[in-house]
């Protein structure tokens, strides 16, 4: 398409909603480290705040900078550094909160085709919708089922797993994988009450949709007019479609999936793929400062986040 369409939309685009759209999509970060302190603890101590927020920021700030999703192992890692919990917990926490993150897009996604405003043969990529969030729901489900079975019956899991390794592995190494077993157990903790389980859930509703008021205030900065619930059907497609690793920032990816959503509520290709770069564009640079800010503060480099991915 021409990029001379492309740069119109963006500079037509109305200036107050777009700011609204990224200072309401950047608030979503310090929800996630509030949601984090129910998953994650320190035998048995809730953490501060702070070096969650701090952990946070690095972590998607990483997924900005680096390839291939490093900022999952990033966040963990900047997470056992400045707070003392194990690596491998805090690498279980973040598993744990994309399930929830997965389980909550796909209850968003399935209410807003259940309204009716697409239809439900619709298809994506060549991939039905209705066909998507049926996968989604049931792999999500599948794996919060399987943590949930791990760590209220977590002897059985630990004794095959150090079956496995003595088996396979030389002694040493099979000792430290056991350990990181039990790390991840550790890090599974949140599933073992369920008062933080149902604030986990909580929070991640909160999450989702102050993200999705964000794609909405955005569409009303580029004049697209469709039902408000297209901002959950937008989100959680763009979530599941940079699940894969990818580029750094997911770029290429969340253009393509914005312009095939928007497709299906006839907004022309120039139009879908200026919002798409203006709102990436708009959220990419906040929260990449604010990790490297943050990442200056807990006395890290990108290079130990590289070699702690390894």
């Amino acid at each position: 398409m021409p990029l001379a369409d492309v740069l119109t939309h963006v500079r037509g685009a109305r200036p107050l909603p777009f700011i609204a759209a990224v200072a309401v999509a950047t608030a979503t970060f310090p929800l996630r480290a509030a949601r984090w302190r129910f998953l994650l603890r320190l035998e048995g101590q809730e953490l501060p705040f702070t070096p969650l927020w701090h952990a946070t920021a690095i972590g998607f700030m990483a997924n900005n900078v680096l390839p291939a999703r490093a900022g999952e192992f990033a966040r963990a890692f900047a997470a056992s550094r400045l707070t003392g919990v194990r690596f491998s917990a805090a690498l279980a926490s973040v598993a744990v909160e994309r399930i929830m993150d997965g389980i909550t897009m796909v209850a968003l996604m399935t209410m807003a085709i259940a309204t009716g405003n697409v239809g439900r043969d619709s298809t994506v990529g060549g991939m039905s919708l209705v066909g998507i969030t049926t996968a989604a729901a049931i792999f999500f489900g599948v794996a919060l089922v399987a943590a949930v079975l791990v760590v209220h019956w977590p002897a059985p899991a630990l004794a095959a797993a150090r079956l496995v390794f003595t088996r396979l592995l030389p002694a040493g190494v099979a000792e430290r994988a056991v350990r990181l077993i039990e790390g991840v157990l550790a890090g599974l903790d949140s599933l073992r009450s369920l008062p933080r389980f149902a604030a986990v859930a909580a929070w991640s509703l909160v999450v989702w949709c102050t993200y999705a008021a964000s794609f909405w205030l955005c569409f009303q900065a580029f004049g697209i007019q469709v039902p408000w619930t297209t901002a959950f059907l937008l989100q959680g497609l763009i979530g599941f479609g940079v699940a894969i690793p990818s580029s750094p920032g997911f770029f290429g990816p969340f253009e393509a999936v914005t312009r095939a959503t928007l497709a299906l509520f006839g907004i022309e290709a120039s139009r879908a793929v200026s919002y798409a770069v203006g709102y990436h564009l708009g959220t990419f640079i906040p929260v990449t400062l604010l990790g490297l800010w943050s990442l200056s503060r807990a006395d890290l480099r990108l290079a130990d986040l590289r070699r702690g991915r390894a």
